[in-house]
């Protein structure tokens, strides 16, 4: 009898295999899980789209030069590439709004780098994490740091004991769970932690401990780092955390999306491809280019070897070329070789997509370049409106659109016009919009289209072209 039992075990174990097997299939080298019970992935299939939630910022997700870039970006594209379908991104900046979304099925799928806790996986089917990071303290480097004579005197001003909070205000991005652990920390140490839950996001609030605006924040360390490349005078070495897993989270019981996800990620965990994005957003020291003011000219006055290739092209459009020097300069220093960490490559710093629009390939000469980098100037400023009429101030708003697009700079503009600035006027006028436009009030605005831009890049980029081409007028005998 026990045996008739155990064969019939295995019987039934043996049909439900098979059952769960047909519940499969194969696209792309990874297997699809049609559960029965978990629409979204039918829905998904059969839409032929996958809507996912995540929100701008430095890191997840961000419009360079015209093109979408991102950590997050880059993951769920390669997942909907795989898995054949599109992608169709909402931004959502409220955690709490995209869990809202979430539950009421207008979208698939939360990737917002949410931290996965026992808590969350009571209301979230999460996927396998995309990665492991820690909590760590946003503090503002001591005044004067980069004079002091020893990193030891740097230290004595920092605070690296969790005991040290007591009784310290800590703001927090609200609904994440950096407050929930400060709340624990201070019982830990059994004494109070002030803990501000703010609605500006984790890079605001960086942001405002750079600036003196407030003391502290809590951020997740991969953020932190990255945020530390562009504010140097932060600290972000006091850990507050274990390990953290990082992770996208579907609607509860939509098991078949999720274990296609992870199908998906498994695989793609071990490509070069995995590593090679990683790097790209998390260890890659991005290019600041900042150029001092005492710039030298070269001597003999030649800038560069391609000087005659500048001076010709620079007919193209009609500028001195100086300012298209100074533009490269500003570019690539004038390495033709050179790339940048999103794909811009040569002397003038072009996307691949720009490349082939004007027919070439991935490696041109240096004189294809500037003049595929001229041509696409010259587009620009056919896009220009014709109301700045004034040729200075036009050359100003193609080098801003040059840098982070046009669809920026027009925001820019609608926001000049709304707050009664002159929209035709870079100077005090627009570019102090386009700062504004790394600011959540300012992008959330509803003149606003495209979104968040890291403004004080593109305000830069203006100023010090401006600044050196001056500069090469007075040193250069042309």
């Amino acid at each position: 009898m026990r045996i008739k039992t155990i064969i019939c075990i295995v019987v039934i174990l043996i049909i439900g295999s098979c059952n769960n097997a047909s519940n499969n299939h194969n696209v792309n080298g990874f297997y699809i899980s049609s559960d029965a019970s978990d629409f979204a992935i039918k829905r998904i299939l059969e839409q032929k789209k996958l809507r996912a939630a995540t929100d701008f910022g430095s890191i997840n997700y961000l419009i360079y030069r015209g093109e979408p870039i991102g950590y997050q970006y880059e993951l769920l594209k390669d997942f909907t590439t795989n898995l054949g379908v599109e992608l169709e991104l909402i931004i959502e900046y409220d955690i709490s709004k995209g869990i809202e979304m979430l539950n009421n099925n207008e979208i698939d799928l939360l990737a917002m780098g949410l931290t996965v806790t026992s808590e969350r996986s009571k209301q979230f089917s999460f996927t396998t994490p995309i990665m492991t990071t820690r909590q760590v303290l946003v503090q503002k480097k001591p005044d004067g740091y980069h004079k002091m004579k020893t990193a030891d005197e740097i230290e004595s001003h920092l605070l690296r004991n969790p005991l040290d909070l007591a009784n310290a205000k800590v703001h927090v991005q609200a609904g994440t769970v950096f407050s929930k652990r400060l709340e624990t920390l201070s019982d830990e140490i059994a004494d109070t932690i002030q803990v501000i839950n703010d609605p500006r996001d984790v890079e605001d609030l960086i942001h405002a401990v750079s600036l003196g605006e407030i003391d502290y924040t809590v951020s997740d360390e991969h953020i932190a780092k990255v945020n530390g490349r562009y504010y140097r005078n932060i600290d972000v070495k006091t850990t507050l955390s274990f390990p953290q897993k990082i992770a996208w989270a579907a609607k509860r019981g939509q098991t078949g999306l999720v274990d296609t996800i992870d199908n998906w990620m498994n695989r793609f965990n071990k490509t070069l491809k995995s590593r090679l994005l990683y790097n790209k957003y998390f260890k890659n020291i991005r290019s600041r280019k900042i150029v001092n003011s005492e710039y030298n000219s070269y001597s003999g006055g030649s800038l560069s070897p391609y000087d005659e290739y500048i001076k010709n092209s620079s007919e193209i459009i009609g500028w001195d070329w100086l300012l298209l020097a100074s533009m490269i300069y500003q570019e690539s220093e004038f390495k033709p070789n050179v790339k940048s960490w999103v794909g811009a490559y040569g002397l003038m710093q072009l996307m691949p997509h720009v490349l082939e629009k004007y027919g070439l390939d991935s490696r041109p000469s240096p004189k294809d370049q500037i003049t595929a980098g001229v041509k696409h100037i010259r587009y620009i400023d056919n896009q220009i409106p014709d109301e700045i009429a004034d040729s200075t101030e036009r050359i100003k708003f193609v080098l801003a659109s040059y840098n982070c697009g046009l669809g920026h700079v027009l925001d820019a503009r609608r926001l000049a016009e709304k707050y009664g600035k002159d929209p035709n006027v870079w100077t005090h006028n627009v570019d102090s919009c386009i700062l504004s436009l790394s600011e959540k009030e300012h992008y959330h605005d509803p003149v606003v289209y495209n979104g968040y831009v890291r403004g004080k890049e593109t305000f830069n980029f203006v100023r010090q072209i401006i600044n050196r081409h001056n500069i090469y007028k007075e040193l250069i005998n042309d």
